[in-house]
């Protein structure tokens, strides 16, 4: 029988400090022996398709297989499914709600990254789009460090204003918003872009000394936030090589590898280092990796099955 887990039910089933712990385990896990695709296609009209297969994660009897469709002006913007199968005969166990999947394990895998990439005292942060990416980083950074002021930068001023007013009861801190993502950057010793946008929000110009940046919106071919000449200045950290430049920030910018310092997973591993110096500037531009989403759909899962309230159905009937 498989488990059908809609976005509600995997929210309440879902701890960050949990997710955090197992996306930073994950990360310093040995590579699998099968190579992980990532592959993505437009669709008629607005809306692009994005399959990530298999998950997969040593100690994990299990693999995961997602299809996402991004439609921008939707609300969500993404829809899908995450399909949990057991590793040794591929018995499908659960069906979950992509969105909060894709949401949850790429806000907290950002969250995890800021906060090693980031100055040790940088508590002022900037965030540019006021979406479900953004939130979740947020969620996420302020229980690994002290976040004492944030600025809000998004193209919808009514968004951006709501955004702003929750945080501000949320956190307790002083909130601001601006029009312009050079506002925000000039404004925060962190800067999280988590946008649709298909040109440079950020150049070299607009990084002061000491700076953090993630970037979250370069996920796929034609999607562009930071510019070239940004990346270059920087010491950037990507999540893979390989599709950094093939879909992500890098390729996109038209950079190659070499514009690239290190993985995130060679940095928590303590292969290579992350920030260096506090005056330099870093970026963390991740594509997103299908074993993020077996980190997150098992533990999900294992709770929903010892739970035993949600629905089941059994598609071989």
């Amino acid at each position: 029988m498989t488990l059908l887990l809609t976005r509600s039910q995997i929210t309440d089933l879902l701890d960050p400090d949990t997710v955090m712990n197992g996306l930073r385990a994950g990360f310093t896990a040995p590579a699998p022996d099968v190579r992980p695709l990532r592959v993505r296609t437009d669709l008629p009209g607005p809306g692009t398709a994005t399959a990530l297969l298999p998950g997969l994660i040593d100690g994990i009897p299990a693999y995961t297989v997602k299809v996402n469709a991004k439609f921008p002006d939707a609300v969500p913007a993404l829809r899908g499914l995450v399909c949990l199968h057991d590793l040794a005969d591929g018995e499908l166990l659960a069906v979950l709600d992509s969105a909060s999947v894709t949401a949850w394990r790429t806000g907290l895998a950002a969250a995890v990254a800021t906060h090693v990439l980031a100055d040790a005292h940088a508590e002022s942060v900037s965030v540019v789009g006021a979406g479900a990416q953004a939130r979740m980083v947020l969620r996420g950074l302020v229980r690994l460090r002290t976040v004492s002021r944030l600025t809000v930068c998004d193209t919808d001023p009514a968004r951006a204003a709501a955004f702003a007013a929750e945080h501000e009861q949320l956190l307790g801190i002083p909130v601001e918003t601006v029009t312009e993502p050079r506002h925000a950057a000039a404004r925060g010793d962190i800067v999280v872009l988590a946008t649709w946008s298909r040109s440079p929000l950020l150049y070299a110009a607009d990084l002061l000394p000491g700076l953090h940046v993630t970037t979250l919106g370069a996920d796929e071919p034609g999607k562009v936030e930071l510019s070239a000449d940004a990346l270059r200045r920087a010491r950037t950290v990507v999540d893979d090589l390989r599709l950094a430049v093939s879909m992500g920030a890098l390729g996109n910018s038209g950079l190659d590898a070499d514009a690239a310092h290190a993985t995130l997973g060679q940095v928590l591993g303590g292969e290579r280092s992350g920030r260096e110096t506090s005056d330099q500037i870093t970026v963390y531009a991740p594509v997103g990796l299908p074993w993020q989403d077996l980190a997150l759909a098992w533990p999900v899962y294992r709770a929903a099955a010892g739970e035993g309230s949600c629905p089941r159905v059994d598609f071989l009937a």
